[in-house]
């Protein structure tokens, strides 16, 4: 019995080095950008030694994946959740949607999934990411709305790619304008644009 709770200690004790990590990692990214970054002084800053950080991550850019996947995985879920709140099918995809561009004011979203990780990563392993996250939640949106008929009968994914790629777009540049009117601005230019995409009833 004393072995296993050994075990299991040691496993909490892994668990818990590697948490910090990612959480000192992920503030000194959104702060300094993937190049400010040391790994060395990452693991001075929670308490451990270099040769730990590097069994858990084998290097900064495995650090830095591993961030960029919790701070995808996070984006993810506000997306869903903004949705949920919503009755209607297409309120819920304007709701996921406003609050992706949103989420563009989030330092940690902003530099690193929207500015570093495209370019560190490499835009395939990127989309990767994103498709297991928010991208995956309009796929689903979108397929659900054409299936109902409220959005005209064509393949979801190619949709889904253009709304994605020009929010990507705003959020960025939202993140960069600095002005409390621009949400809104880019919302109801969202609104212009779904609204191009919703079948007209007869």
């Amino acid at each position: 019995m004393s072995d296993e709770r050994a075990t299991g200690s040691r496993a909490e004790q892994r668990a818990a080095t590697r948490a910090a990590l990612v959480a000192e990692g992920r503030r000194r990214f959104a702060d300094d950008g993937y190049h400010g970054v040391v790994l060395a002084e990452v693991a001075q800053a929670v308490g451990v030694t270099k040769g730990a950080a590097y069994h858990h991550f084998e290097s900064k850019l495995g650090l830095f994946r591993a961030v960029v996947a919790e701070v995808q995985r996070e984006l993810g879920d506000r997306v869903a959740a903004a949705a949920e709140e919503q009755a209607d099918p297409w309120e819920q995809l304007r709701a996921g949607c406003r609050a992706f561009l949103a989420a563009g004011s989030d330092p940690a979203v902003r530099r690193i999934v929207l500015v570093d990780a495209p370019t560190v990563l490499g835009w395939e392993e990127w989309r990767a990411l994103d498709e297991q996250s928010s991208a995956r939640h309009l796929t689903e949106a979108l397929t659900s709305l054409i299936e109902a008929g409220v959005i005209a009968e064509q393949p979801a994914e190619p949709l889904a790619r253009l709304l994605s790629g020009a929010m990507n777009e705003a959020a960025l540049w939202l993140a960069g304008s600095g002005t409390p009117e621009s949400l809104e601005l880019t919302v109801n230019a969202l609104d212009g644009l779904l609204a191009g995409i919703r079948r007209r009833e007869s």
